[in-house]
């Protein structure tokens, strides 16, 4: 699929780095090619966005599955997938074969697992997964509890120059835990782990990313105590990152009193100070991504007692809806609302998108940021609906979305 003529979307508010500003934008060739004060010219497709947000396409960073008709609701034009596959991502064929597996209305980049099996002990060979077409290293759904590994695993990463995405909570601490441990835990009696399990093991990676020189960006990063570790090595100058999905400012484990296992996420939602913690730290800047953690779950994974169904949410179709929550609040701008959710992400998988700046790819997304709709789990377009959001009413809907200057989704 190749753009065939040149397209101006025209009528419509650019979504810029530095803020929302009438104008146009021109795609020619699959790129942008200028945007702002301009006029279509002879021979132009012409698309009125009639006052609607232009946008790039969002970046979704750390997906455990891929949905292309989840992800065209959600505005999504690619996104980073975990190595949590069946079989992992620890071959360089395996990585060979999804960096082209969405192609060519969606992009597809892979993480390489850094471990072999994302069983911790033995280092993948990553070099060659780079080659393969890796976009960076993750530890996977779990922490890598060999402190020796892990340093030799940040040693390799910042040699090759690659970001190294990882989960942080003690395993040892966490265990089989599906809840953070205090009131409501107590009260439901389901098996809880500290929320220092974070902490503990953001502080031990941080301290070995700072020996090996590496880049590393935590992929939730969930309470109070994590974040203000994140701040500190952020002041010391750290090349240090860190991500959300929007079940942790959205909800608190007050959402799991009544057993839903739609709740039952990794990490577990936490108390209502660590939300509020999250929303602060978005807000000034602490938090670099907002992602969806698109991970969904059948009926056979979650209709289960809540202790026995597995962690995850079905979360592409609600990222855009979820983060303009905090746009309306006041937390955030517009601007900084897609530096989260296309800028940022986009940056750290080395792509020349993310973000309207003529050159980049054509990735863009027309938005009714005010479209109301209500979000059911049964209508979703995942291939499960194992949202917990199910039934809340939102706003902020895609009404059209181009993948390389052209036309894609419903």
């Amino acid at each position: 699929m190749k753009q065939t003529a040149p397209l101006t979307i025209t009528g419509g508010r650019l979504v810029l780095a530095d803020g929302v500003r009438e104008g146009a934008v021109r795609l020619v060739d699959g790129q942008i090619d200028a945007l702002g004060d301009i006029a279509p010219q002879d021979g132009d497709e012409v698309i009125q966005a009639r006052g609607q947000l232009v946008a790039p396409g969002l970046v979704d960073y750390g997906v455990f599955a891929i949905d292309k008709p989840a992800f065209h609701f959600g505005g999504i034009t690619r996104a980073a997938l975990m190595p949590d596959q069946s079989p992992p991502l620890d071959l360089p064929s395996r990585v060979a074969y999804i960096a082209k597996s969405g192609k060519p209305d969606f992009w597809v980049h892979p993480l390489a697992a850094a471990t072999r099996g994302l069983e911790g002990t033995q280092l993948a060979e990553i070099g060659l997964m780079r080659e393969a077409g890796a976009r960076g290293i993750a530890t996977g759904r779990r922490w890598i509890g060999d402190t020796g590994v892990m340093l030799r695993l940040l040693r390799y990463a910042a040699m090759l120059d690659l970001t190294v995405v990882v989960h942080a909570e003690d395993g040892a601490l966490a265990g089989d835990a599906v809840a953070t441990a205090g009131e409501i835990a107590t009260r439901l009696g389901l098996p809880s782990a500290p929320a220092e399990a974070e902490a503990l093991a953001l502080a031990r990676d941080l301290a070995l990313a700072e020996m090996a020189g590496a880049r590393v960006h935590f992929r939730q990063v969930t309470t109070r105590a994590g974040l203000a570790l994140i701040r500190a090595a952020k002041d010391r100058g750290l090349p240090v990152t860190a991500g959300v999905t929007p079940a942790h400012f959205m909800l608190s484990d007050l959402a799991t009193a009544d057993f839903r296992s739609f709740m039952r996420l990794s990490p577990p939602l936490r108390v209502e100070d660590d939300r509020q913690a999250v929303i602060e730290a978005i807000g000034d800047g602490t938090i670099d991504v907002v992602a969806s953690g698109h991970d969904p779950r059948g009926p056979e994974q979650k209709r289960l007692p809540f202790a026995d169904a597995a962690p995850g949410m079905a979360g592409a179709e609600t990222l855009l809806a979820m983060v303009l929550t905090l746009v309306r609040d006041g937390t955030i701008d517009m601007a900084r609302a897609f530096a989260l959710v296309a800028a940022t992400p986009a940056r750290l998988l080395g792509v020349g998108a993310g973000a309207l700046v003529a050159g980049h790819e054509a990735d863009i997304a027309l938005i009714d940021p005010e479209k109301p709709w209500v979000i059911d789990s049964a209508k979703m377009a995942a291939t499960a609906g194992n949202t917990p959001f199910d039934r809340q009413p939102t706003q902020g809907r895609v009404t059209a979305l181009f993948k390389g200057g052209m036309r894609i989704g419903g």
